[in-house]
């Protein structure tokens, strides 16, 4: 059998069920193969492909995605989605074509074929593995590649296939059986230790990380809620836990909640499963974090138990969700006393704070949060973009719903995730309404993908904050230089488009929303019918986005970030703890 069609035949036996993708001369033969054996979803930018297939991946259930790309072009547009998986930990495989063997430069020119770029070397610093095939690989060489994307600690695995290889003929072979993914586990006396640690503590925090998986979190959620055991969650564990949990208090982050930061910083023992505790969890004066507490981290990966930031007292290398399972087996003593303290503290900080400012005929975008909070379903997808104000204040205000998937790619922090993730998510979800919160300037960098989501007829509702620009970047140049804009807005020079004028081109409903929104009868049918349907969001361009971490001076007149605690602006939080008991 020609090796393109073998390959359809290999990933499908993989579980792979979708590839998202571009066409092009040099990938004409797998384009064509795949065909046969998985469904295939047209995008109109790379970046896209990988970024639907990885946003795919973590919601479905009961198959894999790929990205399919060309080489040159094909290959470098899709950086940008490879990168954020990588930096997230998500899997995500990417087939990329390449010019005949005999084409390659091998490095004695910048390029002999057309559009040739080594693809392997251009990716090898964002990926677990990377491999040009030169000739056809057995089958077995060929799962120990792709499964590399799928085992933990999860990520990239790029395959550059030349165009003569894809046609070579072969003998047709099966793969091999997939055998049970084995993973490092935790001694019993270490299991044991933070059980005793747990007992011992007067303020412990259990914070969960999207190490510990969706399938872990249902089965333990009720053990973990009758034992009474304070949870809370990291933005990639946003959707284990429902936002209403007696024993739930919150998502804590340099951008979180700030009754969340005083809780977390409060304790006595900080539990970190599944999370590798990066900088935007930690704060960027991570010194400061957990600054009374025994820290313990359960990490899959011995590099980030070993990075030096933060502070922890407990590193175990171990599967999150078997440590999790083993944790809660325990007869853990109650926290009732702490638990309740830890609620007044959340009901003693609103969740709006009257620091902020919107002009007038403009939504508040925190009202618009907890307005949209009102509107959604159990069974609904949250697909917040991943950076900007609309991201941040999703995860700092959205209370998801039991049931609800929640995600984002908050590490890589780029501008334009939010329509191509939707569309992975809500193909994966197959049929599930699908909401995306996405802001005007990140929209913009990849509205092309509106085609691909009006032509596969998505159930998805897209909600677009139109403040004119970049608000988060205005935001910081409004601080530090006065209100000298330089191409963050209309006004200083960034070209965006009629909104109204844009959705109407792909023949998408679309509606402005009036401020009280939430009692509009039109915005109610629009949302209830299937399809879909975008909605502007009057954002003020002077809107303020407050509380957030800011910087201190020291008393060596060195400029230093406040811990998470400290957001601005500052609130009398002795005399709230106090309170508090």
């Amino acid at each position: 059998m020609k090796y393109s069609d073998q390959i359809g035949a290999w990933l499908s036996a993989a579980g792979y069920s979708h590839y998202f993708y571009v066409g092009g001369g040099n990938i004409m033969h797998l384009t064509e193969s795949l065909d046969r054996y998985l469904t295939g979803v047209p995008v109109v930018h790379e970046v896209a492909a990988g970024i639907a297939a990885e946003y795919f991946n973590e919601i479905s259930t009961t198959g894999r995605a790929l990205a399919l790309v060309t080489t040159g072009p094909g290959t470098t547009n899709i950086v940008t989605a490879i990168s954020g998986a990588w930096l997230e930990s998500r899997e995500l495989l990417v087939i990329g074509g390449q010019v005949k063997t005999s084409d390659l430069s091998r490095g004695q020119v910048r390029g002999r074929g057309i559009q040739e770029i080594d693809g392997v070397a251009l990716l090898q610093s964002t990926t677990k593995a990377t491999y040009r095939f030169e000739a056809p690989i057995t089958a077995e060489a060929f799962l120990s590649l792709v499964e590399q994307s799928w085992t933990p600690r999860k990520g990239p695995v790029f395959l550059e296939m030349p165009l003569d290889v894809q046609a070579s003929e072969v003998e047709e072979t099966l793969l091999p059986d997939i055998g049970p993914i084995v993973l490092p586990t935790a001694g019993d006396e270490d299991v044991a230790r933070v059980a005793r640690l747990y007992c011992d503590a007067s303020r412990p925090v259990l914070l969960v990380g999207g190490g510990v998986d969706l399938e872990t979190a249902n089965r333990l959620r009720d053990r973990i809620a009758d034992l009474g055991v304070p949870v809370m969650t990291t933005y990639n564990g946003a959707d284990r836990f429902d936002g209403d949990a007696a024993n739930y208090l919150g998502r804590p982050n340099t951008w979180g909640q700030r009754s969340s930061n005083i809780i977390i910083q409060k304790s006595d023992l900080i539990i970190a499963v599944g999370t590798r505790l990066g900088l935007q969890q930690t704060g960027f004066n991570w010194q400061e974090f957990g600054r009374d507490a025994c820290i313990v981290q359960v990490e899959i990966d011995a590099d980030e138990l070993a990075k030096g930031h933060p502070r922890i007292d407990v590193g175990i290398l171990a599967d999150a969700n078997d440590f999790l399972e083993r944790l809660v087996s325990f007869d853990l003593s109650s926290k009732a006393a702490w638990l309740e303290q830890a609620h007044h503290i959340r009901r003693r900080v609103p969740r709006i704070e009257d620091v902020n400012e919107t002009g007038d005929g403009f939504l508040s975008p925190y009202e618009f949060i907890l307005g949209l909070e009102t509107q959604t379903l159990p069974d609904d997808l949250i697909i917040p973009c991943s950076s900007g104000s609309a991201f941040t204040l999703s995860m700092q205000l959205y209370k998801q719903k039991l049931g609800q998937r929640m995600l984002t790619n908050k590490s890589l922090a780029s501008m334009g995730y939010g329509l191509s993730g939707a569309i992975g998510a809500a193909i994966a979800g197959g049929g599930a309404r699908t909401i995306l919160i996405e802001g005007d300037g990140g929209f913009a960098q990849n509205m092309q993908e509106l085609g691909t989501a009006s032509i596969n007829k998505l159930n998805l509702k897209m909600f677009i904050f139109d403040d004119q620009g970049h608000a988060s970047i205005r935001m910081t140049q409004r601080s530090y230089f006065g209100g000298k804009y330089l191409g963050c807005d209309t006004s200083s020079g960034l070209g965006l488009p009629l909104w109204e004028k844009l959705f109407g081109a792909w023949n998408v409903p679309v509606m402005r929303l009036p401020v009280d929104f939430t009692n509009d009868a039109e915005f109610q049918a629009r949302m209830a019918e299937q399809g879909l349907s975008a909605f502007i969001v009057p954002i003020d361009p002077e809107q303020t986005y407050f509380p957030k971490i800011s910087s201190r001076i020291t008393a060596s007149g060195s400029m230093e970030s406040n811990p998470i605690d400290r957001m601005t602006p500052e609130i009398d939080y002795f005399a709230m703890v106090d309170e508090a008991g």
